[in-house]
């Protein structure tokens, strides 16, 4: 398989010094800290390929999709500016550069619903814009365009995004061994701590991960990795035919390092020397596509759900961050009452309720009409301010038969 897929070409990870020490406390619980002078030449950097596609799918009644520049008269015709990256067959030109909203594939469907009509004259159906562009938060390179057919034989277009990631905090990296870490902070080279050799490590990896998991290959790799650079060779670690750990340490030893592969470290802060022996050693480390590029999401305002009237949920539908529990409790103790009410307010709703029986009355303001379905209209009416959730409850009761009254303390 290593043959195959040419690893040694396309590489998962590279071969970095790792010292295993604490550092200021941004590496605690799997963190891990990496020198920034490394990304800045280029290490942990990755190539990020996300695929998009679109068919002229084919409807009943001999209706199909079209791919092309929409008009303007198209329903939900986007700007002129999401559509300024395609040519004149409505596909993205190589090498564009797109950020959210640009269109990749210009397409328009037929209406989903056809009347009457609409069936015997297709003319008078008004056109609706279906084109696949980059979603919240999505930006890159369009890398490759290539135009076939589908098994259909209808046209298929399909186009990759390239996007150039560079490592930060968030981003989550791993050894061999299973010793996954997320970057907490990028430190500058000069503010790194680094050995009498001159040497300073691209990663500073907890110590707490170690005893627990009892990942000994990791030291083994790690002394092994230091033996194999100097000595400029490779050190052989498959299975049954690997080295042995004392012959790396004697080899080790012989170089004149220490054979535990410790080594002595200097703070780069305040150039004091570490007070206990740094273990340091060469070490394949890997990218992993956990990339906080991905995953981070923030929304002032935004779209809601139809029946509770409160943000939708998740990236995808740009929804809003959920207030659990212990969210709500951390606003408690620190006495941000204001706070907290605006943020439980996502649903605020002003609801009209009839003072003489306590039900919800009805206002028509387009005729200027107020009434109550018990009362009539000869009613006096009160409004109060309520969660959108609670009046959802109250018509969910009323539909079992269960008309639950509001006696209000204090009108306004």
């Amino acid at each position: 398989t290593h043959d195959i897929i040419e690893y040694d070409k396309h590489p998962a990870g590279q071969n970095i010094i790792v010292a295993i020490m604490c550092y200021d406390g941004y590496n605690m619980e799997d963190g891990v800290i990496i020198n920034k002078s490394s990304v800045e030449r280029g290490f942990g950097r990755s190539t990020y390929f996300r695929p998009a596609s679109a068919a002229e799918l084919r409807y009943s009644g001999g209706l199909t999709d079209d791919v092309g520049v929409p008009d303007k008269d198209v329903k939900g015709y986007r700007t002129e500016r999401d559509y300024r990256f395609l040519e004149e067959d409505g596909i993205v030109y190589p090498e564009a550069r797109l950020k959210e909203g640009n269109v990749l594939i210009g397409k328009t469907s037929p209406p989903r619903f056809l009347s009457s009509l609409d069936e015997y004259n297709l003319a008078a159906a008004t056109r609706r814009e279906s084109s696949i562009a980059l979603k919240h938060g999505e930006s890159g390179t369009a890398d490759f365009v290539m135009l076939t057919e589908n098994e259909d034989g209808s046209k298929l277009i399909q186009i990759r995004m390239r996007e150039e990631r560079v490592p930060e905090i968030g981003d989550k990296f791993t050894s061999r061994h299973g010793q996954k870490g997320v970057v907490g902070i990028l430190v500058p080279e000069a503010d790194m701590p680094f050995a009498t050799s001159g040497i300073v490590p691209d990663i500073i990896f907890t110590p707490h991960g170690i005893p627990s998991r009892m990942t000994v290959s990791q030291l083994i790799e790690m002394v092994g990795g230091k033996m194999g650079a100097m000595a400029g060779r490779t050190v052989d670690s498959t299975l049954f035919n690997s080295e042995s750990a004392t012959g790396i340490r004697k080899e080790l030893s012989e170089m004149g390092f220490k054979e535990d592969g410790t080594e002595t470290f200097y703070d780069g802060r305040t150039g004091k020397r570490v007070p206990m022996r740094i273990f340091v050693g060469n070490i394949y480390y890997l990218k992993l596509r956990h990339m906080v590029a991905n995953k981070i999401h923030s929304r002032a305002r935004g779209p809601i759900q139809l029946l509770t009237r409160q943000p939708t949920e998740g990236k995808a539908k740009e929804g809003g961050l959920r207030l659990g529990e212990m969210e709500k409790d951390t606003f408690i103790a620190h006495g941000a009452s204001l706070l907290l009410k605006e943020r439980f307010d996502s649903d605020r709703t002003v609801l009209p309720i009839c003072e003489k029986c306590g039900l919800i009355a009805i206002e028509d303001r387009y005729k200027k009409r107020k009434y109550c379905l018990m009362c009539g209209e000869d009613i006096e009416i009160n409004y109060i301010e309520i969660s959108y959730a609670f009046k959802l409850l109250l018509d969910e009761f009323r539909s079992v038969g269960v008309y639950s009254q509001l006696h209000l303390m204090n009108k306004y």
